[in-house]
């Protein structure tokens, strides 16, 4: 494994574990796309079997592994719906489970957290994704892979996710600290009131990697996060990118921060609201 994080493996790492029986690696890619309609998801399953890491299965979290009734677009599958999934994935409570994407590391990073949410721990990220992986030089294969199917069982946390209405109350308490994931130029735009800003693109080096705790831990000190007198909250759009700064903060030694998953989607559903701007 890297050094820089204790739940990242680098493809050194996972080329040497791959065909272990205890580890399941998963494929998380979903993509997305803005154009002046908003927001567009698509499923990463076509590219996914157009190139995946050998052995890799594929986790539809657009499809089956959300909420689609929730208050949010993203909102988290029910613990017994998530399960069944993970089951039918070959994914028990007794794996290791490694997860990619192939675009930005923040599914994978979701993935990793409703693993987590669902008291699951052992999950790594790899560390680039598929790019990474390739630029190492590694084979990519084709088509589908299964894994037997087996038996996961849930153990939600709640304290891992965060409501509105959670939300609204932690504004008038400053021992909770909210973050917001979204690049500079959005927080700028509108925000939940007190928020801070750690945008997720910022945690990432040019090819995608996550950088080491010596550039990582300046930049959360400053706005408040490493403070052990407060209880971190990230969020972002729709509880994606939020993720990743929960995975980043936790390689940083804090693995109590939870995610507002519905984020500004539900929070600005409601106009009464407040929001900050510039």
């Amino acid at each position: 494994m890297t050094s820089s994080h204790p739940r990242l493996v680098d493809p050194s790492w996972l080329s040497e574990h791959l065909g272990d029986p205890s580890i399941r690696i998963v494929d998380a890619t979903v993509h997305l796309r803005f154009d002046e309609d908003g927001a567009h998801t698509e499923s990463g399953r076509e590219t996914y079997q157009a190139a995946h890491v050998p052995g890799a299965t594929f986790a539809d979290q657009l499809l089956d592994l959300t909420e689609h009734d929730g208050e949010a677009p993203f909102a988290a599958a029910r613990s017994e719906h998530f399960a069944e999934v993970m089951g039918g994935l070959g994914i028990g409570n007794e794996h290791t489970v490694v997860v990619y994407d192939h675009v930005n590391g923040i599914w994978a990073t979701r993935l990793w957290w409703q693993l987590g949410l669902e008291g699951h721990d052992d999950v790594v990220v790899l560390d680039g994704g598929l790019r990474a992986w390739q630029d190492a030089g590694h084979p990519v294969a084709t088509g589908g892979a299964v894994y037997p199917a087996t038996t996961f069982t849930p153990h939600r946390r709640a304290q891992r996710a965060v409501s509105t209405a959670d939300v609204e109350a932690a504004t008038q308490d400053p021992s909770v600290l909210l973050i917001n994931s979204l690049a500079r130029g959005s927080f700028a735009e509108a925000r939940i009131p007190g928020s801070v800003n750690v945008p997720f693109d910022e945690l990432v080096d040019e090819q995608g990697r996550l950088r080491g705790a010596d550039e990582l831990r300046p930049l959360f000190d400053s706005v408040g996060a490493l403070d052990p007198t407060v209880s971190p909250v990230t969020y972002c759009g729709g509880g994606i990118a939020a993720t990743a700064v929960a995975f980043a903060l936790q390689g940083l030694g804090r693995g109590d921060v939870a995610i507002y998953d519905g984020s500004m989607t539900a929070w600005t559903s409601d106009a009464s609201r407040p929001l900050e701007r510039g």
